[in-house]
């Protein structure tokens, strides 16, 4: 399953997650998946919130529009972006190297 896929108007990521690291970035490819690196702890649903706001900003759309499909208490993720018409160019990118 490719890292990053369209459904209809969305985007379906599949993500491999490293809470409480340094900073958050997207930091690569890990095993087919994209590799997110967040600097909250996976405490209380904080990682899950740093995630959304992370992929938010990246994809240039409201929070609402991203959530997380499976994998809420694993490392690895599948998240729905929801209604974005292309992927950034920094995510582009990684999945062209």
């Amino acid at each position: 399953m490719p890292a990053v896929r369209r459904e209809g108007a969305d985007l379906v990521l599949e993500l491999r997650v490293q809470p409480r690291a340094a900073q958050s970035a997207i930091a690569g490819l890990y095993g087919g998946r994209l590799r997110i690196r967040l600097a909250a702890p996976p405490v209380d649903g904080r990682a899950n919130a740093a995630l959304v706001e992370l992929l938010a900003e990246a994809f240039g759309v409201p929070r609402a529009q991203v959530s997380i499909e499976h994998g809420l208490a694993g490392r690895d993720k599948r998240v729905r972006v929801r209604g974005t018409a292309q992927v950034p160019p920094a995510i582009e990118a990684l999945l062209a190297a």
